[in-house]
């Protein structure tokens, strides 16, 4: 096996790859077999695109990423209407397991790193018991202070982990793997926001019909009404795209 790198695209300057899930979890397997450090797989929605485009040093962050999932239903759009791509949605939150059942399948080690403690103690159990075989070699919590950060970086290195999973909430798990990640010997590291409390269940994900309709946008801002302020954006980001399409 042998997949290529997904073909990587960019919508509004901001770059996406035109990728599958099954896709990504074949390219994920390829760069832990290949044995390289360094790799890298981060989420892209239409909020982090608006983020990106006035933040230069996060924008850079993503650049250097080995994966960019098109994460959100409106960069799927985006990828559509501007370059004429079959894009699909490939959520963080369903990738995530998907590279644990890899894991398990192919005896990879795997760490978890962010969350409250209780989030990611309950998390490793679950994932222990939904994938015979998976090797949680090491596991903690995301209030460590910058002084415990060498010592962490230990702990992952020492673990033999070959995957580390980073929860930490954007834009703080990319800042954090942009500055720790070259000192790490893992081979994939991806950055899952709260896909660990989507796993014991602190936060609920949309039900399927939202999921398949591409509205899982809206159950969060129905469900959590505290999302209006950052989901603002996306009005902004549907007439960028329109607005170049036209001047196209």
């Amino acid at each position: 096996m042998n997949p290529e790198k997904p073909l990587r695209t960019e919508v509004l300057g901001i770059p996406v790859d035109c990728v599958t899930m099954q896709g990504a979890v074949d390219f994920a397997e390829r760069l832990i077999e290949e044995g390289s450090k360094g790799n890298y797989i981060l989420a892209v929605n239409p909020e982090k695109v608006m983020v990106l485009l006035k933040d230069e040093a996060l924008r850079a962050a993503f650049a250097g990423a080995a994966l960019l999932i098109p994460d959100g239903i409106g960069v799927v759009w985006a990828m559509r209407r501007l370059k004429g791509l079959a894009s699909v949605r490939v959520p963080g939150s369903e990738l995530m397991p998907k590279l644990c059942e890899l894991a398990a399948l192919k005896g990879y080690g795997v760490f978890l790193y962010g969350s409250k403690e209780e989030v990611n103690e309950g998390a490793a159990n679950i994932l222990a018991s939904r994938y015979p075989g998976l090797r949680i070699v090491g596991r903690a919590n995301g209030y460590l202070t910058a002084e415990e950060m060498p010592g962490l970086v230990r702990q992952i290195n020492d673990s033999g982990a070959e995957i580390l999973f980073v929860a930490l909430g954007s834009p703080k798990q990319e800042e954090w793997i942009l500055r720790w990640l070259p000192k790490l010997n893992v081979k994939v590291c991806q950055g899952i926001g709260g896909t660990l409390d989507t796993i014991v269940g602190t936060v609920k994900r949309a039900p399927p019909i939202f999921c398949r309709l591409g509205l899982e946008w809206f159950y969060r801002l129905v469900t959590d009404p505290r999302r209006a302020k950052r989901q603002a954006v996306l009005p902004v980001f549907a007439w960028k795209v329109l607005r170049e399409k036209m001047l196209r």
